[in-house]
């Protein structure tokens, strides 16, 4: 994956050397949403960038009866949750740092603590909540080109 973004950081930079940085802001701003957008519907459709399926959610340890009715991640792929960050030299789509903990124990496979008093631990599966896929790249290469245009 990073040998990708090198080969587009390397056909970019040229290009992009021309732009003013209110054009390159704009960009930014544009591919940053956009992004966001992506990676919430992907974490919507519970599935990794690559189009594999989460693993499935664990078997629940709770008082209460009944099933989960709401989906992994539901609050997480919110606007409230999912920032983005823009300016003149890049685009950044991230969680809020209340709910970084929580993504990068789920992106990452770590484990983490099941209850709020923390004696019950978990090794999780790992999900990927925020990667590239082809489509992304595509995207990238897409938007650089459309501003070099203009």
């Amino acid at each position: 994956m990073s040998d990708n973004f090198k080969a587009l950081e390397g056909w970019a930079a040229g290009l992009l050397g021309n732009l003013s940085t209110k054009e390159l802001r704009g960009m930014n701003k544009k591919l940053a949403m956009e992004l966001r957008k992506r990676q919430q519907a992907h974490i919507a459709a519970q599935q990794n960038p690559d189009g594999t399926p989460y693993a499935p959610r664990l078997p629940q340890q709770r008082k209460k009866k009944g099933r989960i009715k709401r989906q992994m991640f539901a609050k997480l792929r919110t606007t409230r949750h999912l920032k983005t960050q823009s300016s003149d030299n890049g685009a950044v789509v991230r969680f809020s740092p209340s709910t970084a903990r929580i993504a990068q124990i789920h992106q990452f496979g770590l484990s983490g603590r099941v209850n709020k008093t923390g004696t019950i631990k978990h090794k999780y599966a790992a999900r990927v909540l925020l990667g590239f896929s082809q489509s992304d790249n595509e995207l990238i290469a897409e938007t650089i080109l459309s501003q070099i245009s203009k």
